[in-house]
């Protein structure tokens, strides 16, 4: 991790894109959440999305990227909180 913040790579569900931030530690897994949203244009409520870092769902939006172990160039996902029905 660089003194100027870590890389990670977000994917949108909604748009399948990913899109790469550079965020201090200290940024919060809300701001990181609403970023990638707005990056893909994405104009749904953000409440409506969860933030999944291998695998599980980090529910406690408040706490800091560092606080959830998220590491240098990890890789999320946003996605939707309720599935959506196949079609």
């Amino acid at each position: 991790m660089s003194d100027d913040g870590m890389l990670v790579r977000v994917t949108v569900q909604d748009t399948w894109d990913t899109v790469e931030l550079k965020l201090p530690p200290t940024a919060s897994v809300a701001e990181l959440k609403l970023r990638a949203l707005v990056m893909m244009h994405v104009a749904n409520d953000p409440g409506g999305y969860e933030v999944k870092y291998r695998g599980a769902s980090l529910r406690d939006e408040t706490v800091s990227l560092e606080s959830a172990q998220v590491v240098d160039n990890a890789a999320l996902i946003v996605l939707p909180v309720r599935r959506r029905p196949v079609k």
